[in-house]
């Protein structure tokens, strides 16, 4: 889910979403040795708005409508990876927590990125619960969202 040779490795949508990123490609590579080393067959453009689910589900949109007929009616050719390598390292949930010093977007940022399947939710302590967030709008200057109060030691 990036532009390779840049973002090769851990947790794509969110590492590109921190750094700023709006727009991405997905890299359609060959599986070598290496995390995301292969060479590259083409690659398509994804835009990074909404939740990580409204995100995944373009992706597979664009996968199975897109890239798998073409590998299916083309012959394909992978091309060696050009450019300057950007690795990046998986998130930890510890990283999820939303920090007093974060502005709006930061905010609505984390809580999107977060919200798909499986993803531990952006997070804020308080006291004995932690509050697990998702579902965010923004707009108005203000955001909306869902949340959980969770004990903490559960």
């Amino acid at each position: 889910m990036t532009d390779l040779p840049y973002g090769r490795g851990g947790s794509p949508l969110q590492n590109l979403i921190v750094c700023g990123h709006k727009n991405t490609m997905i890299s359609a590579i060959r599986v070598t040795g290496g995390i995301d080393e292969g060479p590259i067959y083409f690659k398509e453009p994804l835009s990074l708005s909404g939740s990580a689910q409204e995100i995944f589900e373009r992706a597979a949109d664009i996968i199975f409508d897109k890239m798998i007929p073409r590998f299916i009616s083309e012959e394909m050719v992978a091309k060696a990876q050009e450019g300057e390598v950007t690795s990046f390292i998986r998130r930890k949930p510890s990283e999820s927590e939303l920090l007093p010093e974060f502005d709006l977007e930061r905010i609505y940022d984390y809580i999107r990125m977060l919200d798909g399947e499986d993803y531990p939710r952006a997070f804020i302590n308080f006291g004995e619960y932690r509050l697990e967030l998702d579902r965010a709008e923004i707009g108005d200057g203000k955001i909306s969202a869902r949340v959980e109060f969770v004990k903490r030691n559960s």
